[in-house]
C-alpha cells in the first residue's frame, strides 16, 4: 500500500503523507490495534478449542497459579505477530533490507516458539524442546541478520559498537561483531521470554521499549535529526519505526484480552520473537548498549536465572525465593497486580534514562 500510494503523490498532492515515516508509524499503531480487535476473538476461540486444557502450569511455581490460570490458553503471540506483520506490510517501505531483515528475526524467533508451544501443550509439560538445540537455531537466525546487516550498513560504523554518552567513540569489531550481535538478539529474545510470567508483564514493557527504539530510529535514520543529536547516523533504519509503531498497536489489541484474568497467554511463540525483534532493532541502529539500559527490566530477570542456577549449583543455595525474579516477589506477598504495575513503572524510567542517552554527549 505505502509503494502505490506513494507513487500516486506526483499526481494527488494530498498523497504524499505517506511518504511520511511518522504517519505511516502511526497508521501501523492503528491497523494493527483493529486487527487483532476484529479477529482476536476468533483466534483465542480456535487456540481454546485445539489446546483443550490450555497452557501447562508449573508445579514448582506459585501455588496461586495452579488455581487462576489452569485452562488458560497460550500460543497468543500468533495475534500479535498477525497484527504486526500485517500492519509491517501495508506501512513499511518495503524496499527497505532492514525491515525484511528484522522480520526474518521476528518471525523465525516466532517460529521457534510456537513450536516449543505446540509441545508444551501436546505434551502437557512446561518443557519443549532441547534448550541447546533451540539455542542453536536462535543463533543461526541471528548471526545470518547481522551478517546482512554489516553487508548493507556503511563501513567502518557497520561492524562497529556505539557507546551511549560519548559521540565520538566507536570499537571497530571486525568479523566479532557477527557473534557479538547473534548474542544480543539471542539475550533479548530470551530475556523477555524470561519476563513474561505474570498477566500483562512482558507486554507492556516490550511496547514501552518498542516506543522507545521507534524514537531512536527515526532519529537515528534522518541525517538531520542524527546530526544535531550527535548520534551515529544509520540510513535506512527510519523505517523500523514503522515495525515499532506495528509492535504497538499490536501489544495494545493483545493486552486488552492478556489484563487479569488474561483470556489468552502470549507464550513463547510472542515472548521470545518480541524480544529478538528489539535486539534486532537495536543492532540494527547501533544501540545494542542502550538496549541493556531501556531493556534493564528484561536484563534483571534473566539475571535473576542465572544467578539462581549458578548459586545452586555451585554452593547448594539459593539466592532468591523463585526465579525469574517476579516469582520472587510473589512468594514474599506482593500480589499479582502490584508486581506488574510496579515493573512498569520500572520499564518506563528506565526507557526515559534510555532515551537520555540521545541528548547527553
Amino acid at each position: 500500500m505505502f509503494y502505490l500510494l506513494s507513487q500516486l503523490g506526483d499526481q494527488i498532492p494530498a498523497l504524499n503523507v505517506f511518504r511520511y515515516i511518522t504517519f505511516r508509524t502511526g497508521g501501523a499503531t492503528v491497523t494493527a490495534i483493529l486487527f487483532i480487535f476484529l479477529f482476536g476473538p476468533r483466534i483465542i476461540a480456535a487456540l481454546r478449542i485445539r489446546q483443550g486444557k490450555g497452557q501447562p502450569i508449573r508445579s514448582d511455581g506459585p501455588q496461586s497459579h495452579l488455581v487462576t490460570k489452569v485452562g488458560t490458553p497460550t500460543m497468543g503471540g500468533l495475534m500479535i505477530l498477525s497484527g504486526l506483520l500485517v500492519s509491517t506490510l501495508l506501512w513499511a517501505n518495503l524496499s527497505s533490507a532492514y525491515v525484511w531483515v528484522v522480520l526474518l528475526v521476528t518471525l523465525g524467533f516466532g517460529l521457534i516458539g510456537l513450536y516449543d508451544d505446540y509441545l508444551k501443550v501436546t505434551k502437557q509439560t512446561h518443557k519443549g524442546f532441547s534448550g541447546k538445540l533451540r539455542l542453536a537455531i536462535e543463533f543461526g537466525i541471528a548471526a545470518a541478520a547481522c551478517i546482512i546487516f554489516a553487508r548493507v550498513g556503511q563501513a567502518p560504523l557497520s561492524t562497529a559498537l556505539t557507546f551511549p554518552f560519548f559521540k565520538d567513540v566507536i570499537l571497530d569489531l571486525g568479523w566479532f561483531f557477527v557473534p557479538f550481535a547473534a548474542f544480543v538478539i539471542v539475550g533479548s529474545g530470551n530475556a523477555v521470554n524470561l519476563t513474561d510470567g505474570l498477566d500483562g508483564l512482558a507486554i507492556v514493557p516490550v511496547m514501552i521499549a518498542a516506543a522507545s527504539f521507534g524514537v531512536i530510529a527515526y532519529l537515528s535514520g534522518n541525517a538531520v535529526f542524527a546530526d544535531y543529536l550527535q548520534i551515529h547516523f544509520v540510513q535506512g533504519t527510519g523505517e523500523l519505526a514503522v515495525i515499532c509503531g506495528a509492535v504497538i498497536g499490536a501489544g495494545l489489541g493483545f493486552l486488552w484480552f492478556n489484563a487479569p484474568p488474561a483470556a489468552i497467554f502470549m507464550g513463547d511463540t510472542g515472548s521470545l520473537a518480541l524480544g529478538g525483534m528489539l535486539g534486532a532493532v537495536a543492532v540494527a541502529t547501533k544501540h545494542e548498549i542502550v538496549l541493556v539500559i531501556i531493556g534493564g527490566l528484561f536484563v534483571l530477570e534473566a539475571l535473576s536465572v542465572i544467578i539462581q542456577v549458578f548459586s545452586f549449583k555451585m554452593f547448594g543455595r539459593r539466592v532468591f525465593k523463585m526465579a525469574p525474579i517476579h516469582h520472587h516477589f510473589e512468594q514474599i506477598g506482593w500480589t499479582e497486580p502490584q508486581i506488574v504495575i510496579r515493573f512498569w513503572i520500572v520499564a518506563v524510567m528506565l526507557a526515559l534514562i534510555g532515551l537520555a542517552t540521545l541528548k547527553i554527549r
